[in-house]
């Protein structure tokens, strides 16, 4: 199954893999470079179905870092479709994260250690811009206090992820995903613990889950049918008194309603900078159980993310109903071509048929000499 065509729409991948979006903190003033072009294209080399673009913010003060992509000028679009033409041209759907950070922008790049700036890093040249959120309270101990967003706000930022979408397909991507997890703007709104307005996008599940419908609401309105659109959630805050598992299936149902095609279920993040914090120890496919959960009780497709390193665990997945795409992450970066990997496992190939041209005979040559001089295993 890991290998059988995927399709979804007018979108047909040429398999279930899906590349997860992963931010690289390294574009200037939101325009995607070089790096971001090799990074990416490299996925797509590799053989995975489906390659997504890290979050990419809809205004500058969505980002999570100064080094963030961004789609809030028409500008930002050409380099991304090139990276878009790249992906398509070598057999991967080019997709796109949109998001805006909310409380947890205007934060340090990681090998700077993550977390809220500091004066240190304002005088050797961060930038530095007032965040905002549902409510007036900041995301961790020593995180800066962030401004409650008004209604004003609010159709601000409708408009911008409309805008964002616009741009987005307008560069060539074929599949859109809305960012409401890992603590960042929308999942804000979703949970109790970040959301403590008295107003009608607050209060109880219904206020709470108000503006993240209407951005749906939006961006289904502009994405064409032809066009999937998914939504990335964290499908429990995994802190007492957060967002459950029981609120995201309620959620996930009203997201079908309004023309959302699959539920990415990820989790964590809503306190400091770690996406999946929690004191329960993390084991292999240990979000697997959240795609499950809202696939079977909300009658909605899922992808199923985190630590899935292996082409079995993958496969398993899949055939046992969990979820309908498998996204990598970090399994990618150690070994980009870890696609072409796992279809030589699950089929037993000594071939090189599915992997590039370019590489083919090389590869080929190469196993039989190891195979002669008796290291089969290395092939």
């Amino acid at each position: 199954m890991l290998f059988s065509p995927w399709q979804l729409r007018s979108v047909k991948a040429r398999n279930r893999i899906v590349i997860s979006p992963m931010d690289q903190f390294s574009a200037s003033n939101g325009f995607a470079s070089d790096w971001h072009l090799v990074q990416l294209g490299r996925y797509a080399l590799g053989g995975a179905g489906i390659v997504f673009v890290e979050a990419t913010a809809i205004t500058p003060e969505g980002r999570i870092t100064s080094g963030d992509l961004g789609l809030w000028q028409d500008e930002q679009i050409a380099p991304l479709a090139r990276i878009a033409k790249f992906l398509k041209e070598e057999g991967s759907i080019p997709a796109i994260q949109i998001a805006h950070a909310g409380r947890k922008a205007n934060t340090r790049r990681p090998w700077l250690g993550l977390g809220p700036l500091t004066e240190q890093d304002y005088a050797n040249g961060e930038e530095c811009w007032q965040t905002v959120a549902p409510s007036a309270l900041p995301g961790g101990e020593g995180w800066a206090l962030p401004r409650e967003l008004d209604a004003a706000d609010l159709k601000v930022l409708r408009a911008a992820w409309r805008a964002a979408a616009v741009r987005a397909l307008a560069a060539g991507f074929e599949i859109i995903e809305l960012h409401a997890a890992h603590g960042y703007l929308l999942h804000e709104f979703l949970s109790p613990l970040a959301n403590q307005r008295r107003d009608a996008y607050g209060g109880n599940f219904a206020g709470r889950i108000r503006f993240p419908l209407e951005v749906v609401e939006e961006l289904r309105e502009v994405i064409p049918a032809a066009v999937p659109f998914f939504v990335r959630v964290s499908a429990e805050d995994r802190v007492e008194g957060g967002w459950s598992l029981a609120d995201t299936v309620s959620f996930a149902k009203e997201l079908k309603i309004r023309g959302v095609d699959l539920v990415d279920c990820s989790s964590g993040g809503i306190l400091g900078g770690t996406a999946t914090l929690s004191s329960r120890p993390l084991g292999l496919g240990f979000q697997v159980p959240f795609a499950e959960a809202v696939r079977v009780q909300a009658d909605i497709m899922t992808m199923a993310v985190g630590l899935i390193i292996k082409a079995d665990q993958a496969e398993a997945i899949l055939r046992n109903g969990q979820a309908d795409l498998i996204a990598i992450g970090r399994e990618a970066l150690t070994n980009p071509n870890w696609p072409l990997h796992a279809e030589r496992a699950l089929h037993k190939k000594d071939d090189y048929s599915l992997w590039p041209k370019q590489f083919r005979l090389y590869l080929a040559n190469r196993a039989q000499r190891l195979k002669t001089l008796g290291y089969p295993d290395w092939v």
